[in-house]
């Protein structure tokens, strides 16, 4: 070996959960989605069943954008960080970190309410999702107050055995001198996009961070013959240009948080509600754009072009701020948005949109009427319809398609589910169809027989000798509740959607699920008394 250069370098820990810092690392180590992190966050919060304790609150307030920590609870943490990892894990003074300048410190980082309440020792008391949870929110509070990392950051230059010195090889990285904070935890990485790191700076920056052995100066290297390396055991690969990678939901915190869109509380509907509208679809991780999506991003920049800048968000809370403070009459500030607003509302009703928009005709026939089938929009994106909709009498024959990539168009079958039951009027198969109120039975002889039965659920009727299934029906207003399907001999119902399943407590037939706008979706218990509850 040549030559060793080394030079320290230290690497600080990092500051106790913010909710977006949460979402995005329970994003990256637990695959967690953000709804699904706050709805175990709030569970944790609001009070687990600890034995002889009772309810109580594990971690603080969870929608936060302060890092701030109380004197109470840094006390605490430096005390278990001398007593279970040593003096020299401890600093001289409590880290404090800074806040962001739009940050609002109503509430304390995330952190647990009591450093000594170790994730181990409550293990037994929390679900699995729970206790992964509260452990990371744990190490990462403890680590938050612990010295940091020392490196040393090493440059290697070197003439393996067997190149005949007519090579010099560089390798540079580091070598953990002293582990400091990452003891206990140490934050994940996502590759980050190329729009938000120099190419330089993140060859450097990966170069630096590369692990490296213990290696002296004078040691002797050979190098590692594999499969398919020329006679001196080197390989040669060639690099290209990648494309940037999309957004995965942790990226998508960051950016939305870095571009001041929306508060620590809406993130994670922010992510739900992209998703749950198919305006995109998650596919290995990624989050992807779906035709819908793409149509309705291009129909508001046209209509809406200052409502959906990224800095109308954060302009819209400098102006609220402004107005608690008293220097801005909140009237003032209503119609600075309301005024140019509905002049982009008047324009946006003159701009065309995708129903709007007439195509020719394609060149596929309709199976019942034999008229070319044309394409149309509806909520879930286009499909294909028969134009003699508007005739007397009707078809209304549609299909779903897809477009190869030579632009040619497929029929995607619609696939019928099968069922055991035979229609009551006429005797032909009942089959699973998807309406626009969900999934419902239907006699597979349609349109010549209409008869349709609400689709039983998997949970029996509670009542005793009853024997009816539950199924999902709908009020004169539209609210979905569920009922026997023996009705009106059985009027047994509830509002709640029944889950198959055994409560493991009280041994009850089904549980319930609970949906809202706070806590996200729940499954629990239907007994008030058992208190069964876990994450949906």
């Amino acid at each position: 070996m040549a030559s060793i250069e080394r030079r320290e370098k230290k690497r600080n820990p990092v500051a106790p959960f913010i909710t977006s810092r949460l979402q995005q690392e329970a994003a990256r180590k637990l695959h967690f989605s953000p709804k699904k992190t706050m709805t175990l966050a709030q569970q944790l919060y609001e009070g687990i069943e600890i034995g002889a304790e009772g309810a109580t609150g594990l971690i603080t307030y969870m929608r936060t954008d302060s890092p701030r920590v109380s004197n109470e609870a840094m006390a605490q943490a430096r005390e278990l960080i001398q007593s279970r990892f040593g003096a020299e894990y401890l600093p001289a003074t409590p880290n404090v970190y800074k806040t962001q300048k739009a940050a609002q410190e109503a509430h304390e980082a995330v952190r647990p309410t009591s450093a000594t309440r170790d994730p181990e020792a409550i293990r037994q008391y929390l679900d699995p999702d729970q206790y992964n949870l509260y452990k990371l929110i744990w190490n990462r509070f403890i680590a938050s107050q612990m010295v940091p990392t020392i490196l040393d950051v090493t440059r290697i230059d070197s003439t393996p055995v067997g190149t005949k010195d007519k090579y010099v090889f560089r390798s540079t990285g580091t070598v953990v001198k002293f582990p400091g904070h990452t003891i206990v935890y140490m934050e994940g990485v996502d590759k980050e996009l190329p729009s938000q790191k120099p190419k330089a700076d993140q060859e450097a920056e990966d170069e630096n961070e590369r692990q490296l052995p213990a290696l002296s100066e004078g040691e002797q290297l050979r190098l590692v013959e594999q499969e398919g390396q020329s006679v001196l055991g080197l390989t040669s690969k060639q690099h290209f240009t990648q494309p940037p990678p999309r957004y995965n939901e942790a990226l998508l915190i960051k950016e939305l948080e870095e571009k001041g869109i929306g508060r620590p509380s809406t993130y994670a509907a922010i992510i739900s509600t992209i998703q749950d509208r198919k305006y995109v679809e998650k596919t290995e991780g990624r989050l992807v754009p779906t035709e819908t999506g793409r149509t309705v991003n291009d129909f508001l920049m046209k209509g809406f072009p200052e409502l959906i800048n990224v800095d109308f968000t954060s302009h819209l809370e400098e102006q609220l701020d402004e107005v608690e403070e008293g220097s801005k009459p909140w009237v003032t500030a209503v119609r600075d948005f309301y005024t140019p607003f509905t002049k982009e509302m008047e324009r946006a009703k003159t701009i065309p949109g995708p129903k709007d928009t007439v195509e020719p005709p394609t060149d596929i026939p309709c199976e019942r009427c034999g008229r070319m089938m044309e394409m149309k929009w509806g909520r879930n994106g286009k499909f294909l319809a028969c134009p003699g909709y508007k005739d007397v009498p009707p078809c209304k024959n549609t299909q779903n398609f897809e477009k190869l990539p030579d632009g040619t168009i497929k029929i995607v079958p619609k696939l019928e589910l099968t069922t055991d039951q035979v229609c009551d009027k006429c005797g032909s198969p009942m089959v699973v169809k998807t309406g626009r109120f969900g999934k419902f039975i239907a006699c597979s002889a349609y349109p010549q027989c209409k008869m349709t039965k609400p689709l039983a659920l998997g949970v029996k009727c509670p009542q005793p000798g009853c024997g009816g299934d539950l199924v999902q029906k709908r009020t004169r207003k539209g609210r979905s509740f569920f009922a026997c399907s023996k009705y009106p001999q059985c009027e047994y119902a509830l509002w709640d959607r029944p889950v198959a399943k055994t409560c493991p407590t009280c041994q009850a037939p089904f549980l319930v699920e609970k949906v809202s706008k706070q806590d996200g979706r729940s499954v629990q218990c239907r007994n008030e008394e058992c208190g069964y509850r876990e994450a949906g």
